[in-house]
């Protein structure tokens, strides 16, 4: 018998009575090779059915683990656009028809425009990513991520004084189911957000991205 573990060059087959020959713990190997799952407590296989058992289990705990790739994505963000994010998700947590935690997946297009004496224009398009839990959780990194249900599109635009948020002019935020999103919705977003910069004398802010949001 043989078992498959997937690892981040693909996957490697180990026979079962290799490895009781050999003496070897399967996942020892396993994360020796760069394996998903390392660190894990070590575990022996000691029959072909509790193999499969294992394996499943192995296989769960990296579901898990998932979301903390999703943490690893809001880390590497920049603080003011961290702000915005949160921004976001508090909007979403207060929404009634959210019923699930959200998790920060990835950027789309990131535009700052610093206008001097401190002050940034900063405008983010990103996805938020749904996860089995509750919204409300206060520890998400048990969360596991789904698949069945669409992710979150959010196009946020904001002033920033000295790292903070400022409140005027209003920050936008403008959240919607990935396929719900229409073309009238994005020109809406970037006329706005370019509008938020013009009154505060900014030059425009999406000036950098192009029409990549159009």
């Amino acid at each position: 018998m043989k078992i498959k573990l997937w690892d981040k060059y693909g996957y490697f087959s180990l026979s079962y009575l290799e490895r009781k020959k050999s003496g070897l713990d399967v996942l020892s190997l396993f994360t020796a090779q760069g394996g998903w799952c390392s660190p894990l407590p070590p575990f022996t296989l000691t029959a072909p059915d509790t193999m499969a058992a294992s394996l499943l289990w192995l296989l769960g705990l990296g579901a898990l683990l998932l979301p903390s790739e999703a943490q690893e994505a809001y880390d590497s963000l920049p603080e003011t656009f961290r702000r915005g994010v949160d921004l976001a998700l508090e909007k979403l947590d207060s929404h009634a028809g959210i019923q699930h935690h959200f998790v920060f997946s990835r950027s789309v297009t990131q535009s700052d425009i610093e206008a001097g004496f401190g002050v940034v224009f900063i405008y983010h398009h990103f996805y938020l990513k749904p996860t089995k839990c509750p919204k409300g959780t206060a520890d998400p990194s048990g969360c596991q991520l789904r698949n069945d249900r669409p992710m979150i599109d959010c196009a946020v635009c904001y002033k920033t004084f000295g790292g903070g948020i400022e409140q005027e002019p209003k920050p936008y935020v403008h959240c919607v189911h990935k396929p719900a999103l229409t073309e009238e919705m994005k020109t809406t977003r970037v006329n706005h957000c370019n509008t938020l910069g013009y009154s505060s004398g900014s030059p425009t802010l999406l000036a950098s991205t192009g029409n990549s949001d159009v």
